[in-house]
């Protein structure tokens, strides 16, 4: 088999570039290692920038998005036993995020990618990426025992942080950078109406929590833990009773509580590949990246990569130019270091560290305090929240 560019990882990176190139004219194929039900399954953030939605749009994959969805326009943070608003739609000009699930991202991008006859391979087994440092890379894969080969152009890296991409990357050429945070989240999800319309980030003694949501229905709400809690010894009514001590009194008279459906624990990383290109094979969303959920720029930065690869390889194709593969690493990187720095930094605001000891403490306080009290800490907050321009 032959294709202009074969996209490793069917998540919502893969998919996305998979669309905006298939709408462009631009033959790919979609190797994924597991099958279509298995991807659905997964379940994760879903607050989107402005560009991730827009995205969506041009792939055609937003109709459901703009039914469903949630615009939100601000946020709540929490501390010293008060809420303070964050306005992002008045402090950013008029931007806003939008809650909608990355599983119903994946889904409505399957779907289009279905109807316009795109091509995906599920259960494709032991992938593998040849030679991508000449001109005429491929990829092994085996389907059902019997090993395939596609010949391509160019090859994309969509399959995350335990793929196949970034194992084959030159380890010479290959620097990484990483955070690894003393504690994670443990979240649950349950069919019971959001405690707050927009979301709650609670800084408290006894550790961060999180209210969020997926619909009107259905609520996702997380704490933080230390790294060697174990998720069976957390009953839903203890974690419930845990919640509501880290909110204020009114969210917590508030809050509806019910049985989980799905309950986790994970850990936080910060974590970047330098570079993002090597030859003709690109690293794109998690496979490059990780960040802490903190700021919810997972998905987004994912999003942005696509961006600025489906631009590129538009261009080589479009006008024989190589312009904009060669700087594909360095334009990602720049956008994915200063989210790196946004999700770090809400990490360490909202977050209590187990050695940061009184002086750490005093000064979390001071930033938090600077934060809601000036305006221009406020802007800062808001503009990296909806997200900096592509």
């Amino acid at each position: 088999m032959r294709t202009q560019v074969v996209i490793i990882g069917s998540g919502p990176s893969g998919l996305l570039l998979g669309q905006l190139l298939s709408n462009a004219g631009i033959d790919n194929v979609v190797l994924e290692r597991v099958t279509k039900e298995y991807v659905l399954s997964r379940i994760r953030a879903g607050v989107l920038e402005e560009g991730a939605c827009a995205m969506l749009e041009e792939a055609g994959a937003a109709e459901r998005m703009r039914l469903e969805g949630l615009p939100h326009d601000g946020f709540d943070l929490t501390f010293d036993g008060q809420r303070h608003r964050i306005d992002l739609h008045g402090l950013t000009g008029g931007k806003r995020v939008m809650v909608y699930g990355q599983t119903e991202v994946t889904r409505d991008l399957m779907d289009q990618r279905e109807k316009t006859g795109g091509k995906t391979v599920y259960e494709a087994a032991d992938v593998e990426l040849h030679d991508f440092d000449g001109d005429k890379p491929y990829v092994t894969y085996r389907k059902d025992g019997v090993e395939q080969r596609i010949d391509c152009d160019f090859i994309a890296g969509c399959d995350g942080f335990h793929g196949a991409s970034r194992k084959a990357a030159p380890a010479s050429l290959l620097k990484v950078y990483e955070k690894v945070y003393p504690f994670g989240w443990l979240g649950i999800i349950a069919d019971v109406p959001p405690v707050n319309h927009e979301l709650i980030y609670s800084n408290h003694p006894r550790g961060f929590a999180l209210c969020s949501m997926r619909s009107h229905t259905r609520s996702r709400y997380y704490v933080q833990v230390p790294l060697d809690e174990k998720v069976e010894d957390w009953s839903d009514d203890r974690f419930w009773d845990e919640i509501r001590r880290r909110l204020t009194p009114d969210a917590a008279e508030a809050m509806t509580t019910g049985p989980s459906i799905e309950k986790s624990i994970a850990p936080l990383r910060s974590f970047v590949a330098e570079p993002l290109r090597f030859g003709r094979m690109f690293l794109v969303g998690d496979a490059g990246h990780i960040v802490p959920p903190t700021g919810a720029k997972g998905l987004n930065l994912a999003a942005s990569d696509v961006r600025y690869l489906f631009d590129a390889l538009r261009e080589y194709y479009g006008e024989k130019s190589m312009a904009g593969i060669d700087g594909y690493s360095a334009r990602a990187l720049r956008r994915i270091w200063k989210a790196e720095r946004f999700s770090w930094w809400m990490t360490t605001l909202m977050h209590r560290f187990p050695d940061d000891g009184g002086f750490g403490q005093k000064i979390q306080e001071a930033e938090l305090d600077y934060t809601v009290n000036s305006r221009a800490a406020s802007v800062a907050l808001a503009e990296n929240y909806v997200g900096l321009p592509y």
